[in-house]
């Protein structure tokens, strides 16, 4: 603990979220990894608390005029919060943005390249928006720099059966006697009563694609005329599908697909961008390139005039490759990263920055780093800490804990049983601290010895090419846990998520994406508890099971069941402000004073699910909450906002609606995100539980502890990109750990005894 005033950062009295009176002082210019069981208040300290207050207090230096374009934060409940420096968050937010946001956009290569084509392409164009895809002077006109055009599926849009009257037209718009259908009813131009089929060359035409300007009176109004395919084309199908609505995003996908662009191939690009060339290289071809290539080939560019652009691009290139994302290309669309590929994106901008005495503030930045790629994270955190910066990190990873010049241990358990510091200072005192982390520490799950015997016919994968698999054939075994392993980039998820739906359409994938939902959307409401609930509530008190919908009868009025009430503040976010009404309980007092064995059904929308779990004797109700324990999601309210949620959390949610079931196959990707080492360990007992029930359960991993437990193992790489996409190993764990040349090998004999790097004592 530092002696100076400003060497610590000062917490008193954090009660944000779970957290009880949290007071601790974090040493500045040092590396601190905050650690515990999932929901034991560490994001509520780290981003909740020290980063929302030092957010809030720059943003509050700000005009009005710019804040509003800033996010906005709330003050954080705690008593005292001082020597707070500037914070820069590097969370796990996935990318969004629309088709046209790529990781150059996102890292400003993109502008880097167009300012070196614009100095030294061949022939030279000028400026360096001719050189954009998202300039009208350098996109595709045809694409309008989307790389994609919508094409359309006939079948979806006519049925040739059919006549007019007997709606021959299928878009929802069209449908007969609306407006669509009477301008062509009005036209003259055919017989409604004829099948479509029966249409001559000319009528087909007319009904299709004319397009002549000409007027059409439906009632009293003039109607332009569009055949079908044109007017669809001009309308529904010039949408950015990511722009429109859930409803008008279903009709869209019925009609049109996206194909690559004709006139430009994809690449975004009009001719004259695509033709100016360095080196004998396009701006489209540089973009396309494995950026551990890119990194190469511009090192090798022999102009002095821009040579602190090339050396600045080059740097920025070489990042992306030392933080584990060297397989990716500039051109691909930040909204398909993951989040762990998202965060260390938005790492590059900060390696090699100037500025020191920042807080840098990151939420597991190893999530999706295979064991060889975790060293290089390691040192480039102690990099930026030795420029004088303060470093926070959320970890689970043994190796990245390592590192940490402070240790801060929340717990002792989850939600209302944890938010309290159980264990604080340096890594040595945390292994003989008796927490479940300094446990866990020096504990780890042996290879399994006695794996299970396959049941059936083998899945089979034959030759596999998508991405960057290279003609991959592979045999996975039925009614065993399969772990598929290699780097970020091998090829795991092109094999796994790509190929295998593809040979077996019931396999089912369990990601960490949730359907967004409404305000209203929370994990009493994914998992279809809340009508059983309310139908206890009903039959116990002899009344109508709508009044405890938030929905219906008994919401109170004034937030309409919400809780609290959004206020539209014009140009800023809106203010969330507890409900005064009904004081955040969401019903209406005498809904309230119906009572489920003694608790309201406010009272049940606060219960942690494990609580609730100890509560409900309802057979439908204490099995679905079960199964939210088994998946180590217990800490969870039953009335959280499902926005709330992380992706982990998310992807253990689906999952807990999968227990029980037999004879499936299961996908789960990563699925040890965001767990501590003692949630691991549950989660693996979950995944014995599903197999051994008959389902056949395949995880794409970097966790060791989980490998070491798999029945089979597929190991990809020997890189990542262009360097792997071949499988380097199928067979059991113990085989593997004697593998010559298969990387996840070596740090599997490592974990387990061999003589290695490990850098735990």
């Amino acid at each position: 603990m530092a002696d100076d005033l400003y060497g610590a950062i000062v917490i008193r009295g954090a009660r944000e979220n779970n957290l009880k009176n949290v007071s601790l002082d974090i040493p500045k210019r040092q590396i601190t990894v905050f650690t515990g069981v999932s929901g034991s208040g560490k994001s509520s300290l780290v981003f909740g608390t020290i980063a929302a207050e030092s957010q809030r207090l720059i943003n509050e230096t700000y005009p009005a005029f710019v804040q509003q374009f800033m996010p906005h934060y709330g003050q954080p409940d705690a008593d005292q919060l001082e020597n707070i420096s500037a914070a820069i968050i590097v969370d796990q937010q996935r990318l969004g943005g629309n088709s046209r946001s790529t990781v150059a956009t996102v890292t400003d290569a993109a502008q880097m390249l167009r300012v070196l084509f614009s100095r030294l392409g061949e022939p030279r164009l000028g400026p360096p928006g001719l050189y954009s895809y998202n300039d009208p002077r350098g996109m595709c006109p045809d694409c309008e720099g989307i790389g994609q055009v919508a094409a359309m599926d006939m079948s979806a849009v006519i049925d040739e059966t059919r006549s007019l009257n007997q709606g021959a037209l299928l878009p929802k718009d069209f449908a007969v006697d609306g407006w669509y259908w009477e301008i062509y009813a009005n036209s003259g131009l055919f017989d409604l009563d004829k099948p479509i089929s029966q249409y001559s060359p000319e009528e087909r035409e007319n009904l299709f694609h004319l397009d002549d300007g000409r007027k059409i009176k439906v009632g009293k109004i003039g109607l332009t005329y569009e055949g079908v395919v044109t007017k669809l084309k001009k309308g529904l199908g010039s949408k950015d599908p990511e722009s429109l609505q859930p409803h008008v995003l279903r009709e869209y996908e019925k009609i049109f697909t996206r194909a690559t662009c004709p006139a430009c191939h994809g690449t975004r690009l009009n001719a004259g961008a695509r033709e100016s060339r360095i080196n004998g290289k396009s701006i489209a071809e540089l973009s396309a390139m494995q950026v551990s290539d890119l990194a190469l080939f511009i090192r090798a560019i022999q102009a002095p005039q821009v040579g602190p652009m090339l050396g600045a691009l080059a740097l920025r290139l070489e990042n992306l490759v030392t933080i584990g994302l060297g397989y990716l290309s500039l051109d691909r669309e930040s909204s398909t990263l993951s989040g762990g590929e998202s965060q260390r994106v938005k790492m590059v901008r900060h390696l090699g920055s100037s500025l020191t005495d920042i807080t840098y503030v990151f939420d597991e930045p190893s999530v999706g780093l295979h064991p060889h790629d975790v060293g290089s994270l390691a040192t480039l955190m102690t990099q930026l800490r030795d420029k004088g910066n303060t470093v926070l990190l959320v970890e689970h990873k043994p190796d990245m804990i390592a590192i940490a010049d402070h240790v801060v241990d929340m717990g002792p358990l989850a939600g209302s049983r944890g938010g309290e510091v159980v264990y604080e200072g340096d890594f040595a005192g945390l292994l003989t601290s008796g927490t479940l982390t300094g446990n866990h520490m020096r504990k780890h799950q042996k290879i399994k010895d006695k794996v299970r015997k396959p049941e059936g016919d083998a899945l089979r994968i034959e030759h596999a090419t998508l991405n960057n698999l290279r003609d991959v054939s592979v045999s996975i075994p039925r009614g065993v846990l399969t772990a598929v392993t290699g780097v970020a980039g091998s090829g795991k998820s092109s094999l796994i998520q790509g190929c295998l739906p593809l040979a077996y359409p019931d396999t089912i994938i369990i990601d960490q994406n949730l359907a967004r939902g409404s305000r209203r959307s929370n994990t009493a409401t994914y998992t279809g508890i809340l009508d059983a609930v309310r139908k206890a509530f009903a039959k116990a008190n002899g009344v109508e099971a709508s009044l405890f919908s938030a929905n219906s009868k008994g919401a109170c009025p004034d937030c309409n069941g919400l809780g609290v009430i959004f206020t539209d503040l014009a140009h800023l976010d809106p203010m969330v402000t507890t409900c005064e009404t009904c004081e955040g309980k969401r019903f209406l007092p005498e809904v309230l004073e119906h009572a489920l064995r003694g608790k309201s059904i406010a009272d049940v929308y606060e219960m942690s699910i494990e609580d609730a779990a100890g509560f409900f004797t309802e057979a439908a109700i204490a099995k679905i909450l079960k199964g939210l324990v088994d998946v180590g999601l217990g800490y969870l309210t039953l009335g959280q906002p499902l926005s709330t949620l992380s992706g982990g959390e998310r992807q253990r949610l689906k999952l807990a609606a999968e227990l029980g079931k037999q004879g499936n196959i299961y996908v789960l990707d990563e699925p040890t995100t965001g767990l501590h080492m003692n949630d691991v360990d549950t989660l693996i007992g979950l995944f014995d539980r599903l197999v051994d029930a008959g389902s056949t359960v395949i995880v794409i991993e970097h966790n060791l502890d989980v490998i070491s437990r798999a029945d089979w193992v597929v190991d990809l790489g020997p890189g990542a990109g262009h360097d792997g996409g071949t499988v380097q190993f199928e067979g059991v764990p113990a085989d593997l750990a004697k593998a010559k040349g298969a990387l996840t090998g070596q740090y599997l004999a490592q974990r387990n005894g061999a003589p290695g790097n490990n850098p735990l004592p």
